[in-house]
């Protein structure tokens, strides 16, 4: 093996574009670069919709956002990147634009993965490691494109688990009406119905009878999501002072700060349940076990988060034939693992 890069005092950069749970998960590098250098620099490169929980994990000392990039002319895109002084870029989500643009600007260390084309011409550093053929989870996957800086092995989940406290909700106003049902019980929950189409998705039923069950109980229940998934199914949801629509009403600050106070939070492979875990709530997991959508991959970090499934030796996903065994997870199931 080559001598790894000493990134004392070097300015890097961690590239990951795409959505808040691949975001939540590339974290935790961000954790072992300062402890292993601490004097060195971190420029989290993403999309403008995940600033705002980037900007909450200690160790991130700026954000820089792919919509700041794509203002700028093209041949002021190179300049920007050169004035920065990068020493290191670690394309976690390729992108062949950036790869593209980094190489131009000079970055001395351009590490990506082997596994895109593009990055031979682009990446001087290219790890080969596979993601879909691998059982490692995410976040440790994330580690390999860290060999050349030193990682000379993946991450425990007791050690990513340690990580995700430093993950803290900023200091944000919620709206008045979601502050005052906040106080109407002693508990309270979220339920996060969609994926935007990213993961298996439990029925809109199972969520009232779930969000029912949970009002008898004395727990406060908020639905999250955008307005548009609110859309799909804001009528379905019962006329109940315990149960609040928050769909398309909160930012992603508000958000963060709103999954901070509560006690537990149900959903399918996404977003918010990768922020709960990160919090430190009872983050309950709906997944299939179909490889590579399976919670060995994608399940949420964090010392309270768990990850269910309908049946992990369900014969037709190991056939990887179409499956609708998320749908079966029982509400029964879900309460019992509170």
């Amino acid at each position: 093996m080559k001598t790894p890069i000493d990134c004392t005092e070097k300015r890097i950069v961690i590239s990951r574009t795409d959505s808040i749970g691949d975001v939540m998960l590339t974290l935790p590098t961000v954790a072992w670069l300062k402890e292993t250098y601490p004097s060195c620099h971190i420029t989290f490169l993403c999309r403008n919709y995940t600033k705002a929980i980037v900007s909450c994990y200690e160790g991130v000392d700026e954000v820089l956002t792919l919509e700041t990039l794509e203002a700028l002319p093209s041949q002021s895109r190179v300049r920007f990147i050169r004035e920065q002084q990068f020493d290191v870029i670690v394309h976690v989500f390729p992108r062949k634009e950036l790869a593209q643009l980094f190489k131009k600007a000079a970055v001395p260390a351009r590490i990506g993965t082997s596994h895109r084309g593009f990055h031979l011409l682009t990446c001087n550093i290219r790890p080969s490691f596979s993601r879909k053929r691998s059982s490692e989870h995410e976040a440790q996957l994330n580690f390999e494109l860290l060999r050349p800086l030193g990682a000379t092995k993946l991450p425990t989940f007791d050690q990513l688990n340690t990580w995700t406290k430093r993950f803290h909700a900023p200091d944000v106003a919620l709206p008045e009406e979601i502050e005052q049902a906040l106080k109407q019980s002693g508990k309270a929950a979220v339920l996060h119905p969609k994926s935007q189409g990213s993961a298996r998705e439990w029925p809109i039923e199972k969520y009232v009878e779930l969000a029912n069950r949970l009002a008898a109980d004395n727990t406060t229940v908020f639905f999250t999501g955008t307005e548009q998934e609110g859309a799909k199914f804001r009528e379905a949801l019962p006329g109940n002072p315990m149960i609040v629509d928050t769909t398309g009403k909160l930012t992603i600050e508000q958000l963060l700060v709103l999954l901070s106070r509560i006690d537990l939070l149900v959903a399918c492979s996404t977003g918010p349940l990768h922020i709960a875990g990160f919090l430190g709530k009872r983050a309950v997991g709906l997944f299939s076990p179909r490889i590579p959508i399976h919670p060995g991959r994608w399940r949420a970090l964090g010392e309270r988060a768990i990850a269910l499934v309908f049946d992990p030796d369900c014969p037709t996903c190991k056939a990887k034939k179409p499956c609708d065994c998320t749908e079966q997870i029982t509400v029964e199931k879900v309460l019992k693992s509170r």
